[in-house]
């Protein structure tokens, strides 16, 4: 029974294009969330890039040879600054996929978002926020590292001037 789930909570994953969160996952099986949480992990030691976001788990169908993926290197504080930043790049249209970090003693340390929308932003700062979770970037002053997903060449260069105007973009 055990297996079965698991295989089956893999050909949800892999069918979904969007992340799924694990109390649905939990619900659908009659199991915990605890027991989805075990799942993931043993799924995870099996090799399989199962990724956990604030939305829920996913499995990355990214071919970046037919989307346009771009960095953006920003720098700002508080909570406001990233719903800020954030809400510019998704009202263009762009997909914020993660952020990274250079820690000067881990290196990069990488975390997905998969931020497609108001919506999902709205969930993202409200969890931030009921957790009283400290950005990744406060490990840097605030400095950070944006992959994203735009429509095409002239959406990331909006997005550049808009991010740059109101003082949020690093010049490399």
């Amino acid at each position: 029974m055990t297996e079965e789930r698991r295989k089956n909570i893999l050909d949800i994953l892999k069918a979904s294009d969007e992340p799924i969160i694990g109390s649905d996952l939990a619900k659908k099986f009659n199991v915990s969330r605890q027991v989805i949480v075990q799942d993931i992990a043993v799924l995870r030691a099996k090799g399989i890039n199962i990724m956990a976001t604030s939305n829920g788990y996913y499995i990355s169908k990214i071919d970046n040879n037919n989307r346009n993926i771009r960095t953006i290197i920003c720098k700002h504080k508080g909570y406001n600054s990233i719903e800020k930043e954030l809400t510019i790049i998704i009202d263009m249209g762009a997909k914020v996929l993660d952020v990274i970090i250079e820690h000067p003693v881990y290196g990069e340390i990488r975390c997905p978002l998969m931020i497609n929308s108001r919506y999902d932003l709205e969930k993202f700062i409200q969890k931030v926020k009921e957790e009283k979770a400290e950005p990744l970037a406060s490990l840097t002053g605030g400095e950070h590292i944006h992959t994203i997903e735009v429509p095409n060449d002239e959406i990331y260069e909006i997005i550049l001037t808009k991010l740059n105007n109101i003082g949020f973009l690093v010049k490399d």
